[in-house]
């Protein structure tokens, strides 16, 4: 085989010529040429498969490469056609595009499906180059390759798993996302990329990380060193515009994963990621928003009906009141006189003094009491955000346009959560039935609020007729209305506000300087000294 193989180097004057010119460089000026059976042990003993055929494809030589790759021996295939090597599996158009390129004196690089002598298939990666003479004519073709079926299959298998994973995370109901060591997205789903336009926040990921940083604090470095995860962290999203407000909650978990670069090839290195699912869970909030207003208009029903019921005796004791201190001026007018034919009408006052005072001291007793309630942090955005629901069906049916402008970042303050929800509740209901009786303009309704170091403020505002600035100082009076029925209608809705604002050491204003309408403003201290015992 040797001695064929020489024999047809020898005769290849093209290639003598490339190794004349390739000596001085290889083996220094000393050598004129490199000796053919180094050139030769070279050819044999190079680890990849090498076969020279003539300009039809008939093998003339192979090395040992190439016989450990495609079971054949050289006895067995010496002046065969390279197509025994060949399979059905590779295209027509793949062999036409080799044979077009290397007839036009080019090299072919590619891929084909080759069958082994045994008959088993394996995927050959394939070099093929024209030789050419001194004229530039073809005379023969040298074909280098290799084995690359256990290198594509591993390869496919990265592939397949790559793509088995997308699959199930773009199955997945939530919004899942892949995010390495400086934030930057790497994998994410289908859910995910909905949430780009959806939210109109930017970059989802890197906003709700920001989110998680700031809420968890400490304890986001304290978990990602440790490896640790996450669970159930809620955040809720105010909408813009006509944007309803969202709910969302986050898990995360951190996962730890080699570097397959060139730098860590001798070195070990590797880079943590963080699986970030986001679940929208609006309608299982809005649920538990409506069941907690269920739960609250029966709440304010039993404290609606307390308050009618006090503001009912309060007024009936405040009538009998009137005329008991006219009959008490005359008894002493009488008295004073000492005139003796007024004895009987005398005793007849005194007994109705008594009647009077034992049906107000009657009516006293039957007054129901307010419970204190527990002084708790309470947010002043979700009791209000609470009143508008409760009072949605009202404002709907009115056509009030409502103007909701929280500050985002509101701090607690110390109150009841009832007391301020009746407050906020009576404001917004008497806010209402001014715009219920506006017959021109707009009917809007503005709810703001706003903190400063040391109070939170509340404005309340409508476009209704507002208040004269003469009666302005007198709606805080018991048994007090603007409204046109006068007495009939009288009550202690604004006289309530003002004592639980007092209560809470809060202050209530009614605008001066608006005159679009009416506007409260009410402010409360954000340090209370008092908050112990109890509104």
């Amino acid at each position: 085989m040797k001695k064929t193989s020489l024999h047809f180097l020898q005769s290849h004057t093209n290639l003598a010529n490339v190794i004349d010119e390739m000596a001085p460089d290889l083996f220094g000026e000393g050598f004129n040429k490199i000796p053919y059976n180094l050139f030769v042990e070279a050819v044999e003993q190079v680890p990849i498969a090498i076969s020279i055929t003539d300009k039809k494809a008939n093998i003339l030589y192979v090395n040992e490469a190439f016989s450990k790759v495609t079971g054949y021996q050289p006895a067995d295939i010496l002046g065969e056609n390279e197509s025994i090597l060949s399979d059905k599996r590779t295209p027509r158009s793949v062999y036409y595009d080799l044979w077009y390129t290397i007839s036009a004196k080019k090299i072919w690089h590619g891929k084909l499906c080759n069958r082994h002598k045994s008959g088993q298939r394996y995927l050959s990666e394939l070099t093929i180059a024209p030789m050419l003479n001194d004229q530039g004519a073809i005379t023969h073709y040298i074909g280098m390759h290799r084995d690359i079926t256990q290198a594509y299959e591993s390869e496919k298998r990265v592939i397949n798993q790559k793509l088995l994973i997308e699959s199930v995370i773009n199955s997945s109901p939530i919004a899942m996302v892949v995010i390495d060591d400086k934030d930057r997205v790497i994998l994410d789903n289908h859910n995910y990329k909905a949430l780009v336009s959806d939210l109109d926040r930017g970059e989802p990921a890197g906003y709700f990380l920001q989110l998680l940083r700031d809420e968890m604090g400490p304890l986001w470095q304290l978990t990602q060193e440790n490896g640790q995860g996450f669970n159930n962290r809620e955040f809720k999203l105010e909408g813009k515009g006509r944007r309803k407000t969202r709910w969302f909650s986050c898990a995360g978990n951190w996962f730890v994963e080699n570097e397959v670069n060139a730098d860590a090839f001798f070195e070990n290195t590797s880079k943590q990621y963080l699986i970030l699912t986001i679940t929208d869970i609006t309608r299982q909030r809005r649920q538990m928003e409506e069941l907690h207003i269920q739960s609250l208009k029966t709440t304010m029903a039993e404290d609606e009906r307390v308050r009618s019921i006090r503001e009912t005796l309060l007024g009936a004791m405040h009538q009998i009141q009137m005329p008991m201190n006219q009959i008490r001026a005359a008894e002493q007018l009488l008295k004073h006189k000492g005139e003796a034919q007024h004895t009987g009408l005398l005793d007849s006052l005194q007994q109705i003094q008594q009647s009077g005072e034992a049906a107000i001291s009657t009516m006293q007793n039957c007054i129901p009491e307010i419970l204190q309630t527990a002084v708790i942090p309470v947010n002043l955005n979700q009791l209000l955000h609470e009143v508008l629901l409760l009072s949605e069906q009202k404002l709907l049916s009115l056509d009030i346009e409502v103007h909701w402008c929280p500050l985002p970042e509101l701090p607690t303050m110390l109150g009841s959560e009832n007391r301020l929800r009746i407050l906020f509740k009576q404001l917004i209901d008497n806010a209402i039935d001014a715009l219920s009786t506006n017959e021109s303009g707009e009917q809007r309704l503005k709810i703001a609020t706003e903190t400063d170091s040391e109070l939170v403020y509340v404005c309340i505002e409508d476009s209704g007729p507002g208040i004269p600035l003469e009666k302005r100082a007198k709606v805080f009076e018991p048994f007090y209305t603007t409204r046109p029925m006068g007495g009939n209608q009288a009550g202690m809705g604004l006289v309530m506000a003002k004592e639980i604002i007092n209560q809470h050491q809060g202050f209530i204003e009614i605008d001066p300087d608006y005159d679009q309408g009416c506007r409260v403003k009410i402010s409360f201290p954000l340090h209370k000294q008092t908050a112990k015992r109890g509104i």
